[in-house]
């Protein structure tokens, strides 16, 4: 009987042991963590989904004016008309497209990266009370339909030639600048905000930086603790 009472306070012993080794290193991890900091990952996907929510953002857009002119001879007459067509042109980004693996963090570096979806043209919204007309060869246009053509011709080419201004590089360049800054201040300032200096770069497809993407890790490796 009291080798089983020796035992079973030894029993008892080693369970306080064991609760008090658990509660230490649960405490230990506790405190770790809460020196460590934010995790930037959380940080940035929290951002991720926020900007997520909005759908569309359009930080650009432009006025352009498109001059054109369409000609037609019939019966050895001629006519022409010019058409000045204003119009404004939008750049958006669709922000639902941002996934998870559009991020990806260089721990080394503190950098975070964004692949964002293609830059969109939307438009022209045509300014109709801009519009103006000038023609010449009148005797042709009231007796035939060729007005009607010259006017269908002009809308359609009048349109294009908006948007062929509005993909021009300069503005391209004016609008993808201003997305890029408005998503790197839509996950540095999070960041910043949580003590977190990391350093934000934003690219679209055709600039996807390869050598450093394939370095860094994806936030569900991250996640998943893979390298």
């Amino acid at each position: 009987m009291r080798r089983w009472g020796i035992a079973r306070f030894a029993l008892l012993l080693l369970a306080l042991v064991a609760t008090l080794g658990a509660g230490f290193w649960f405490l230990g991890a506790t405190v770790k963590d809460h020196f460590r900091g934010p995790d930037p990952v959380t940080v940035a996907q929290a951002s991720l989904q926020g900007l997520r929510e909005q759908n569309r953002l359009s930080t650009f857009a432009a006025r352009y004016v498109a001059v054109v002119t369409s000609r037609q001879s019939r019966l050895g007459l001629g006519a022409e008309k010019t058409l000045i067509m204003p119009g404004m042109v939008r750049y958006e980004v669709d922000l639902a497209k941002l996934q998870q693996k559009s991020l990806s963090w260089d721990a080394a570096n503190n950098r975070l990266t964004i692949l964002l979806p293609p830059l969109e043209v939307i438009g022209p919204d045509v300014d109709l009370d801009g519009i103006r007309e000038y023609s010449q060869g009148g005797l042709l246009m009231r007796f035939t339909d060729v007005e009607a053509q010259l006017d269908a011709a002009n809308r359609k080419a009048g349109q294009q030639e908006l948007i062929r201004q509005a993909r021009d590089p300069t503005p391209v360049k004016l609008a993808r600048d201003a997305t890029r800054r408005a998503i790197e201040r839509s996950f540095a300032m999070p960041l910043k905000a949580a003590g977190i200096d990391a350093k934000v770069a934003v690219y679209f497809p055709d600039e996807r930086p390869s050598e450093d993407w394939d370095r860094s890790r994806g936030p569900e490796d991250v996640v998943a603790n893979r390298y």
